[in-house]
């Protein structure tokens, strides 16, 4: 089965296993999930994230987080997508709850967050927002 937004499949997966208090979920790998999914480990939304090999493809097996049976995710959202693409430039890269989430970029050095893109001055397409 093919998907026409993998990332918006990816965010709504996450959001799911949130609501159901699953303490990992499967994602199909590619390489753009793979950035995004570095970028939530490292602002302490999930735990941690592993490829598992299974096929052509594989598959990310997310390790979720909870702090007394909270998630640390309250909300996840997908900004730009096929039919409207969202971009910003570098002195407008959005504030996501003024600065207490993460904005997920796609720019011309890689995928990156908010504040790494504004410490570049890099603008790009911004893919989520995530807090």
């Amino acid at each position: 089965m093919s998907l026409s937004d993998p990332i918006a499949n990816m965010l709504t997966n996450i959001r799911n296993a949130l609501q159901a208090q699953k303490p990992t979920v499967d994602i199909p790998a590619s390489v753009l999930i793979g950035k995004v999914l570095e970028i939530f480990k490292q602002d302490g939304y999930i735990e941690d994230f592993r490829l598992l090999k299974n096929n052509v493809q594989g598959t990310y097996k997310v390790y979720l987080k909870y702090q007394n049976k909270k998630p640390a995710i309250i909300g996840i959202k997908r900004i730009s997508r096929a039919g409207l693409r969202n971009y910003a430039k570098g002195a407008r890269v959005p504030y996501v709850l003024s600065g207490l989430g993460t904005a997920v970029l796609s720019t011309s050095k890689g995928v990156l967050s908010d504040r790494e893109a504004r410490k570049q001055n890099i603008g790009g397409e911004v893919l989520c927002h995530i807090w």
